[in-house]
């Protein structure tokens, strides 16, 4: 029979954590004398008491390893009630969301998807943007440790090629998680840090540089303003950028280069990928920018490197509206957010490794094909690919590729338009915040989407920050199986 005794007593550990993070919009809404502190104070008090008790019950499980189902089960039911916890101040607070927006929030929040379903954020309770803040921060550290850990150990989507370089985590997953994520949240919180200094260096208030930091690094995209960072267009976007790189690079090359390794972070094969996808589709919007519309080159330049950095970390921040740019970008904007950043980051959707993968399994074919009696091997990295990876990684495309389609499928029965259900569906899976189409798009929000379409759109989040596979798997029924 499945002990469920450890995974109650992380999962209670963390939503008494979520409670204690409420302390700090608490703080900030004492300070502004605006009356909504008392919202911070009992969703506090519900989540420590609840976490608590959690913890109590589960405690007898202290010092007990998990075994592979009760992996797959933690790392899929933290994602659920996680954002069910966070979604009590947006319900009681200034914001006063339905229970379907302030959990479609959280769960945007907390996967670092970045799409919101509030409108007048201007105005809104300098408490309730920093905790949207926060919840995109909480997800990005924690998608970090479940890429690191979790993934690799369970075999989703070829990221178990990842274990030998990075940390050894068999047969004592909690103990090594805890090592690990001590390591990557010093380096997390530094880059954060550095991120509010540059940001307040450039003329952003503390808040809004302490906000707009959270979210950067999270690569979440969730802003203090109705404008989205089109309300700090200059040099700051260029700072966004640089910031948003580092959050889509491999947090465990970080560690290699603070204990004196650089050369793994620049031979990384993934990381050359990313910054040359980036520069190239820099330079081709640039051209189409200056050539198609009245851009000055730095403006084309500037608005062409902060939005495609953007959309293809996942961040979902937006400088204009880039639904302006043409049918050409607008396409070019689609297809980048499939993309995604590099594995082992805050970055979101596909990732570079997996294509990478995928394009050197097709060359090896290939090869077969023109000789076949030749002996060729798939290679990552300057390492041979083992066929579990490969299986792995081509399974992900298919179920990537297979999800979105459902998914917009679903959301089309809701009602929705063609443009806006693909494009919503998309996003959701890829993690990426903005869709396409004066609805959903980057001048638009989700607020006019009808209830169900909400639903399928949280649950779609939730299916692609866990890689898909994690949550499919536990819904079979030999899982539960003894």
């Amino acid at each position: 029979m499945l002990d469920l005794r450890p995974v109650g007593y992380v999962t209670g550990l963390l939503v008494s954590i979520l409670g204690m993070m409420m302390l700090f919009p608490l703080m900030v809404d004492i300070l502004d004398r605006n009356g909504e502190w008392h919202v911070f104070l009992e969703s506090a008090l519900v989540c420590i008491l609840v976490g608590g008790c959690m913890v109590m019950t589960c405690g007898n499980a202290i010092g007990r390893g998990l075994d592979l189902r009760q992996t797959f089960l933690l790392t899929t039911l933290v994602w659920v009630i996680l954002p069910l916890f966070g979604a009590v101040p947006l319900m009681i607070g200034a914001t006063e969301l339905s229970f379907t927006d302030a959990f479609f929030e959280a769960m945007s929040g907390l996967t670092t998807t970045g799409s919101t379903v509030i409108s007048g954020l201007d105005n809104l309770p300098r408490g309730i943007l920093l905790w949207r803040g926060i919840l995109q921060w909480l997800g990005g550290i924690g998608i970090i440790v479940v890429a690191m850990v979790f993934l690799p150990e369970l075999r989703v989507g070829g990221m178990q090629i990842f274990k030998s370089e990075a940390f050894d985590t068999m047969g004592k997953i909690l103990p090594r998680a805890q090592q690990i994520a001590s390591q990557i949240s010093v380096i997390y919180l530094v880059l954060t840090l550095a991120c509010i200094l540059v940001y307040i260096t450039l003329g952003m208030g503390v808040f809004d540089a302490l906000v707009h930091a959270l979210t950067t690094m999270s690569t979440g995209g969730f802003s203090n303003y109705d404008a989205s960072f089109g309300t700090f267009s200059g040099p700051a976007e260029y700072a966004a950028s640089v910031f948003m790189i580092l959050a889509a690079l491999p947090f465990v090359r970080y560690v290699q280069l603070i204990n004196g390794q650089a050369t793994p972070l620049w031979q990384d094969s993934q990381v050359r990928v990313f910054l040359m996808v980036i520069a190239i589709l820099v330079a081709v919007t640039s051209i189409v920018l200056v050539s198609v519309f009245p851009h000055h080159p730095e403006q084309a330049v500037r608005e062409a490197l902060f939005n495609i950095t953007s959309i293809m970390s996942g961040t979902g921040y937006a400088s204009v509206d880039y639904m302006q740019w043409g049918s050409f970008l607008i396409m070019v904007f689609f297809f980048i957010g499939l993309i995604g950043g590099c594995a082992g980051s805050t970055a979101c959707s596909v990732k570079i490794f997996r294509y990478q993968l995928l394009f050197a399994s097709i060359r090896v074919q290939i090869q077969r094909i023109r000789s076949p009696h030749g002996v060729f091997v798939t290679r990552y990295n300057g390492r041979a690919v083992t066929e579990d990876v490969l299986s792995s990684v081509i399974s992900f495309f298919m179920f990537f590729i297979v999800t979105i389609g459902i998914v917009a499928w679903a959301l089309a029965l809701t009602g929705l338009d063609f443009i806006t259900a693909v494009s919503g569906a998309a996003t959701a899976v890829a993690n990426i915040g903005p869709g396409l189409g004066d609805t959903i798009g980057p001048a638009g929000n989700f607020a006019a989407l009808n209830d169900p379409a909400k639903w399928i759109l949280a649950i779609a989040m939730w299916l692609g920050r866990l890689e898909l596979m994690a949550v499919y798997a536990i819904l079979t029924v030999s899982f539960w199986r003894t």
